[in-house]
């Protein structure tokens, strides 16, 4: 009798530890999927400050070195297409605050605390950000389909061999343009990457809190 019941104390604590072990598990993993996401999200928010930067330094250079049309010798042509090199900025602009939510979500204790708005955001920022590089990628090509107006692009790249003592430099401007567009491009995958991983994170904390409950529910035989 004593070695019975030695026996099923031995089974009931095999089967706490295993159900501790479980849990931590769970927990591991959502640390490690978490990190990887603050990782991503830091990355993303690099990423778009940088195109926003670049992005707006070459309108503001444009802004400050464009005349009028009769001036004598004009840097800038008359018919000037300025729409992808904004699109950058909007798009950029949306990159940038999304991951910034997302980060304040994540490292502030106070709003991590919120568990709803926490998990919305842990989704919903990689979501928005996502938005924003599409639309910085797609409504920079949609705009620069012109075959008749200059962008930023073609009008400094073809100029940059050109050396000039003052502003605007079209070969520092040529490649910050091409510098934009390549990390507007790369925002893309790594924004995907980011709602996944975020995606995984409300998933995992998801059916650990369901697991959780079950184990407080007294079962009913």
């Amino acid at each position: 009798m004593e070695k019975s019941s030695r026996s099923q104390g031995s089974a009931s604590s095999f089967e706490a530890d295993s159900t501790d072990r479980h849990l931590e598990s769970k927990m591991r993993t959502i640390r490690a999927i978490d990190s990887a996401r603050v990782g991503t999200t830091t990355l993303a928010l690099l990423m778009g400050l940088t195109v926003l930067a670049v992005s707006a330094n070459t309108l503001r250079v444009y802004n400050e070195t464009h005349v009028a049309s009769d001036f004598l010798l004009p840097l800038w042509p008359d018919n000037f297409n300025v729409r992808p090199t904004v699109s950058l900025v909007v798009g950029s602009t949306i990159v940038l605050v999304s991951n910034i939510v997302a980060l304040c979500f994540s490292q502030v204790g106070s709003l991590r605390a919120r568990a709803t708005a926490h998990t919305s955001i842990t989704f919903l920022a990689p979501l928005l950000g996502l938005v924003g590089a599409l639309i910085a990628v797609v409504f920079y090509y949609a705009a620069n389909a012109s075959d008749v107006a200059d962008t930023f692009l073609s009008w400094t790249c073809r100029w940059r061999d050109v050396p000039m003592a003052q502003s605007p430099h079209w070969d520092t401007l040529c490649q910050q343009g091409h510098a934009g567009l390549y990390l507007a491009i790369l925002l893309v995958p790594v924004e995907v990457v980011a709602l996944g991983l975020g995606a995984a994170v409300v998933k995992v904390e998801g059916y650990t809190e369901r697991y959780l409950g079950a184990r407080k529910t007294p079962v009913i035989s």
